[in-house]
């Protein structure tokens, strides 16, 4: 359907069905006129009483494996990922639907949406559906920018993206003279997926040098063998939606591998889980945290923000002892 441009108002009314993007609402000012949010959008904390319009067609919990194994379950059938709740969106009556058209596995996409809209009452105005897309720190800040714009708060959008590229700047200067380890970031392990997009500079700017991972693109799953032949200095583990409880339980399984132990990563104690739930996997305001996190697992003598034992540990209690 045709997307409507409408007139300026003093209250928008906002649903936004991507964690990120709730996120960039908020950091816009715009927090107040939220109405509704997706099941997975839980930051920050004053948006979690609103209505959940989604639900995923996924049982939670499990492995990275079994997990895998049920998307496919889903495909295969033809079925959307995610449900909306036709009935509740139209009654909220939004002005602006904010989703994403990256990753129908990640989260709610327009094509989610075909349903309600298409039966969207004659008596309401359409909302207008703005999906966003980006693929590496530059498209994430113009996504800010852009959301600014069509939110109709243009400058600060512009003051919001211009923060942020400026912390990245800056701790890009900090690590510049550091001594630059190989890494390897998974976003995913069984397969094993290593991190692209925006994940690759991340890693150069918090004091690393990314392999595997290419700026820009996402990655194909990889065998282990690729894995073991790029050989890292360092491994950080950050599975999307995986909490750090989930990072170490798929750790462990990764451990069963018989060419685990030989990594040089896990030789050397550099291996590493991160909150894949609220960092990395999110490409909003908290890629910024993301690059600290970086910084401090790299280069911890140099770089401390208080995000460790918070969003990050180290695996050394589920590594193998060295022999």
């Amino acid at each position: 359907m045709s997307q409507p441009t409408l007139a300026t108002t003093r209250t928008p009314r906002i649903v936004s069905l991507l964690p990120s993007i709730t996120e960039i609402v908020v950091a816009l000012g715009l927090g107040e006129h939220l109405v509704a949010r997706s099941h997975q959008c839980d930051f920050p904390e004053q948006i979690t009483h609103l209505p959940a319009l989604s639900r995923s067609r996924i049982a939670p919990g499990g492995s990275a494996r079994e997990i895998h194994q049920r998307v496919g379950e889903v495909l295969q059938q033809g079925l959307a990922m995610y449900e909306v709740d036709a009935a509740r969106l139209q009654a909220l009556a939004p002005h602006y639907i904010l989703s994403q058209t990256q990753c129908a596995i990640c989260a709610v996409t327009p094509g989610d949406l075909q349903s309600a809209l298409a039966a969207w009452p004659a008596a309401t105005p359409p909302p207008q559906v703005v999906s966003v897309e980006p693929a590496d720190l530059d498209e994430v800040f113009e996504v800010i920018r852009h959301i600014g714009r069509v939110l109709q708060v243009p400058e600060r959008g512009e003051q919001v993206a211009a923060t942020l590229a400026a912390r990245i700047s800056a701790l890009a200067r900090r690590t510049a003279e550091l001594a630059r380890p190989s890494v390897v970031a998974l976003e995913w392990t069984d397969p094993l997926i290593a991190a692209g997009n925006w994940v690759p500079e991340l890693i150069e700017c918090a004091g690393g040098r990314c392999v595997l991972g290419t700026r820009g693109e996402e990655s194909p799953a990889l065998p282990f063998a690729e894995l073991e032949a790029a050989g890292p200095d360092v491994i950080v583990i950050t599975p999307c939606g995986f909490t750090l409880a989930d990072g170490i339980a798929e750790l462990e399984l990764l451990a069963r591998q018989p060419q685990w132990a030989g990594l040089r990563a896990v030789r050397d104690r550099r291996v590493y889980v991160v909150d894949g739930v609220h960092y990395f996997n999110r490409p909003g305001p908290r890629l910024v945290e993301s690059a600290e996190i970086l910084a401090e697992i790299l280069h911890p003598q140099a770089c401390d923000f208080g995000h460790r034992d918070k969003a990050w540990i180290p695996a050394t209690p589920w590594l193998p002892r060295a022999a």
